[in-house]
C-alpha cells in the first residue's frame, strides 16, 4: 500500500514536472527580443530571409535568441495600419518594414519602438528622417534608391529597342512613390526624346486590361516601376510581357531571371543584410537616432539574351559588356 502510494505520488510530481516544460519554454520564449517584420509584399519574396541573413551575422537566430513576428500585406497596402498596430500592441523590441509603404505607415503606429526601414524612395523626402547623416527621432534603415533609379532604367532600356519611341510605364498608383516615380521617368523621357504613357495597375486583376491599354497606345518597350506588389507578381508580369511580345525593363534581378529582358536596380540580398545588420545593433543598445541612414552602393545590371532573341532584339556586345550578369 505504501508503495502504490509512492508511485503515485511520483507520478504526479512526474505529470507536474511535465506540464511545466511548456510554462518554462513560453517564459524563455517570452524573455527573448521581439522583432516585428512589417513587409508590404508577400510571404514567398526573398528578402525576409535575406534580412534574416543579415540578423544571424549578428547572432541573432529566429527561434534560438529572437523572435521574429512576421506581417506580409501581400500588396495590398490598406492591411499594414492594422498590421502595425498590432505589432505595436504585442510590443515588440523593434519594426522592421519591408517596402517603402510599410515605412510611414511604422512611422505613423509609433515614436518609441525602433524602426529599421528598407526603403525605396528618398527618406528625407518622405518624412521619414530629418536627414542621412542624423535621422532623428526612432527610425533609421537602408534607402535603395528605387525610386531614384527610373531614369536609368528608362536610359538602358532605349539603349536595348532604340527605335521604340514611344515607351509605356507601369505604376501602381497607391505605392508612396508612384507620384515621384512618375515625374522622374517623364523628366527622363523628355531628356532622350521619348514619348511616354503612364498606365496604372494596383491589383492583378487590372494587368490584362493595363496590357491591353499598353498595346493601344502603340508603345514599342514597357518600363515597369519598382513596387512591392508588382515584384510579388513578377512571374505574372513577365509572362503578360512575352504575351504582347513587348521589350521590357525592371528594378531587380529576380525578373530577368523570371524570363523579363532585363533590370536594373539594387542587389536586394545584400540591401537587406543591412537592414538585419542595423536591427541587431538596435536589439543591442544603439539607438536609431544615432545610426545614419545608409544608402545602396551595390547595383546589377541583368540581360536575358534568351528573351532578347524571343524578341527579335540584338543586343549589342558593348551593352553586354556593361552588365553585371547575361542569361544565356
Amino acid at each position: 500500500m505504501h508503495f502504490d502510494r509512492l508511485k503515485r505520488r511520483q507520478f504526479v510530481t512526474l505529470l507536474g514536472g511535465a506540464a511545466a516544460w511548456p510554462l518554462a519554454a513560453r517564459a524563455q520564449q517570452q524573455a527573448m527580443p521581439v522583432v516585428g517584420f512589417l513587409s508590404s509584399g508577400p510571404a514567398a519574396a526573398p528578402v525576409a530571409g535575406y534580412f534574416r541573413r543579415g540578423l544571424a551575422e549578428s547572432g541573432y537566430v529566429d527561434g534560438r535568441n529572437v523572435l521574429i513576428e512576421n506581417r506580409f500585406a501581400d500588396g495590398q497596402y490598406d492591411r499594414l495600419p492594422a498590421f502595425a498596430g498590432d505589432l505595436v500592441r504585442r510590443p515588440v523590441s523593434v519594426i522592421v518594414t519591408s517596402g517603402s509603404p510599410a515605412a510611414p505607415v511604422a512611422k505613423a503606429a509609433t515614436t518609441t519602438i525602433p524602426i529599421v526601414f528598407g526603403f525605396g524612395g528618398d527618406p528625407v523626402k518622405a518624412g521619414l528622417v530629418a536627414s542621412l547623416n542624423r535621422p532623428g527621432g526612432n527610425i533609421t534603415g537602408v534607402s535603395f534608391l528605387t525610386s531614384q533609379l527610373e531614369s536609368k532604367r528608362l536610359g538602358l532600356l532605349h539603349e536595348l529597342v532604340p527605335r521604340a519611341t514611344a515607351i509605356a510605364v507601369l505604376v501602381n498608383p497607391t505605392n508612396a512613390n508612384a507620384a515621384g516615380q512618375s515625374a522622374e521617368v517623364r523628366e527622363a523621357a523628355r531628356t532622350l526624346g521619348l514619348q511616354l504613357h503612364i498606365v496604372n495597375a494596383s491589383g492583378d486583376g487590372d494587368f490584362d486590361s493595363a496590357f491591353a491599354a499598353i498595346a493601344r497606345t502603340g508603345a514599342g518597350a514597357l518600363l515597369v516601376a519598382g513596387d512591392p506588389f508588382y515584384f510579388g507578381q513578377r512571374q505574372q508580369l513577365v509572362a503578360l510581357a512575352a504575351r504582347h511580345a513587348i521589350p521590357a525593363m525592371y528594378d531587380f534581378s529576380a525578373y530577368a531571371q523570371a524570363g523579363g529582358l532585363a533590370s536594373y536596380g539594387t542587389h536586394l540580398a545584400d540591401a537587406y543584410r543591412q537592414v538585419g545588420l542595423y536591427t541587431a545593433r538596435i536589439l543591442n543598445g544603439d539607438k536609431p537616432a544615432d545610426l545614419p541612414v545608409m544608402q545602396s552602393t551595390r547595383f546589377e545590371f541583368v540581360i536575358n539574351l534568351g528573351t532578347a532573341k524571343a524578341l527579335g532584339i540584338e543586343v549589342l556586345p558593348t551593352l553586354s559588356a556593361r552588365a553585371d550578369e547575361v542569361i544565356e
